[in-house]
């Protein structure tokens, strides 16, 4: 016989399956749509035991969906590595630093963030695929043909890139977010990145950046709190990556960058409602 608790657990693995389709799809990880709902669910829980398992959960469904989004070619293997690298200092930093955040100030952080963010993807333009961004001095060239024989070329700032990508890796690292709904509006708008190339590409950055962030967790004894329920949500996210990344394939960039605003929209209001009153 089932107990409530087991009941419990199970029931998060089509939360899993939802938040790994969904976080693929915009390249987000999930962590955005994950860390709210768990601190809904889990009211009286510490940060740092929200942001091990998010973290947790973010690194499996980034790391499915990169091997997915790598099968329909729209990795940008060169600049992944580069960014990822630069994550790597503020992630461990983040999660050191969220042993000292409260949990009311933790849950306003994080909404005020998501509602910023949706904010800016509402109202700034969304361009198009194709050639972008004007070369220029110190800047890099990128060529990409896609599996299927699509072709990108853009230009962008390498240290504007890694010093975007260390902030990315300290606040996601921070609130267990994963990033992706803080660096693929970078890589689209600041960078020149293409939205597909840019989703498929944070999820790699994603990867390495939550399992470095996990592993801080890990050695502090904060992750053995919420292992099982870890277990749970990852069964879901690698089942619904791969089906992010095929939807991803038949949605166009201006639709994947509004799902993104709407999430982050709905889901910081619903968090910042009760952080403020």
């Amino acid at each position: 016989m089932i107990d409530a608790l087991m009941l419990e657990r199970l029931r998060l693995i089509p939360v899993g399956f939802v938040i790994g389709t969904y976080g693929t799809l915009i390249g987000a990880g999930g962590g955005f749509a994950l860390v709210p709902m768990l601190l809904l669910v889990y009211p009286l829980e510490a940060p740092e035991v929200i942001t091990s398992i998010s973290l947790a959960v973010v690194f499996f469904n980034a790391l499915s969906g990169s091997v997915a989004y790598a099968r329909l070619g729209r990795v940008d293997y060169r600049s992944g590595f580069l960014f990822a690298a630069a994550t790597v200092p503020g992630a461990i930093l983040g999660a050191l630093t969220t042993f000292s955040i409260p949990r009311p100030l933790f849950d306003l952080l994080l909404s005020v963030l998501m509602v910023v963010a949706s904010l800016f993807l509402v109202f700034h333009t969304h361009p198009q695929n194709g050639s972008r961004g004007r070369s220029a001095q110190g800047c890099l060239h990128r060529n990409l043909v896609e599996s299927d024989g699509t072709s990108h070329t853009f230009h962008y700032s390498p240290k504007l890139g890694v010093a975007l990508s260390a902030g990315v890796g300290y606040l996601s690292s921070l609130l267990g977010i994963g990033g992706g709904i803080i660096h693929v509006p970078a890589l689209v708008h600041l960078l020149n990145f293409p939205v597909h190339i840019a989703t498929a590409t944070s999820q790699g950055v994603l990867t390495i950046m939550a399992l470095t962030g996990t592993t801080v967790h890990i050695v502090a004894g904060s992750f053995h709190h919420g292992i099982r329920r870890t277990i749970a949500l990852s069964i879901g996210v690698l089942l619904g990556a791969p089906l992010g990344a095929f939807l991803s394939k038949r949605i166009g960039p201006g639709w994947i960058i509004r799902a993104l605003a709407l999430a982050l929209g709905l889901v910081g209001i619903r968090l910042l409602i009760p952080a403020i009153f």
